[in-house]
Parts: C-alpha cells; structure tokens; sequence
C-alpha cells in the first residue's frame, strides 16, 4: 500500500470513527452456512459535540462451518476511489468479534472521534469493507459490507 493509500485510509478510518449506535446482530439461522459469510452489516456515525467525541460504529454477524478467527474493517470515503484490496484488508483495523455458537459470531467496531478529527473527514458516503478469515484460514472479502453518508 502506498504512502498516499495509508494516508486516506488512516483518516478514513479515523472519520470512520465518528460512528456510534452499534445495530448489532440479526438472529442466527438455525443451520450453519458451509461458506463464510457476513450478513447484516451496519453502520453508524455520530458526529463530536461540543461535550463529547463522536464515533463510528459498525457491526455483522459472520459465520462459518470452521469458526470465525477474525474480522478487518476499513471505512473509506467513495470520492477517494480508495478501493482496497484483500491483501489490503489483512493490515486494517480489527473488530472485536463474540461468539454465538461454534460457527457463528457477531462482530463491532467502533472508532472514536475528536472534534477535530470530525473537521477533517470528508463529508459524503462511505463505504466499509470487511476481511473475515476463518479458523481454519479460507478468507471472505466484502468490498462493500456497507455504506455511510457522513453529513453532519
């Protein structure tokens, strides 16, 4: 990844930040999927006020039939063209994932946001993609888990 590329995804990620109502997890289906999966994907933003900082929330319920290891998360604004790749996504940030049962779990991120931080993000829609890498290695990427306009 460039320098240019950390540049815009750091403050991607940092205006990523500024979301904060977690809409957390749907019910889990009853049978496992045999693929990975991410369903559900949400996203949140709640801008700084003068009392507090703001954040970014997102949130998915993931599964496979191996067990969940992880889930990368990378909030981008669409005007950067950024458009990560996989291998890209192994360096982003990390969402705290609960286990469900075996072969599902529900994942959130949140970032927070200072006032400042908020000043420099750019306003407009976002798009979060996800990484899920599963217990036993195979790997889901989701370009675009989900959107976000930021507009405060």
């Amino acid at each position: 990844m460039s320098k240019m590329s950390k540049r815009v995804v750091l403050t991607s990620l940092v205006g990523a930040a500024a979301v904060a109502g977690i809409a957390v997890a749907g019910i889990a289906s009853a049978t496992a999927p045999s693929a990975p999966t991410v369903d559900n994907a949400s996203a949140r933003f709640l801008p700084p006020s003068a009392d507090t900082g703001g954040t970014f929330a997102f949130a998915a319920d993931v599964a496979d039939d191996s067990g969940v290891k992880s889930l990368k998360v990378l909030a981008w604004p669409n005007s950067s063209d950024l458009k990560p790749t996989a291998e890209e996504m192994e360096h982003a940030e990390s969402a705290v994932c609960e286990r469900v049962d075996d072969e599902k779990s529900t994942c959130a991120y949140t970032l927070r946001i200072s006032g400042q931080e908020a000043e420099g993000m750019q306003r407009g829609d976002w798009t979060i993609s996800a990484l899920l890498t599963t217990r036993d290695g195979e790997k889901k990427f989701v370009p675009e888990a989900t959107t976000i306009n930021i507009d405060f």
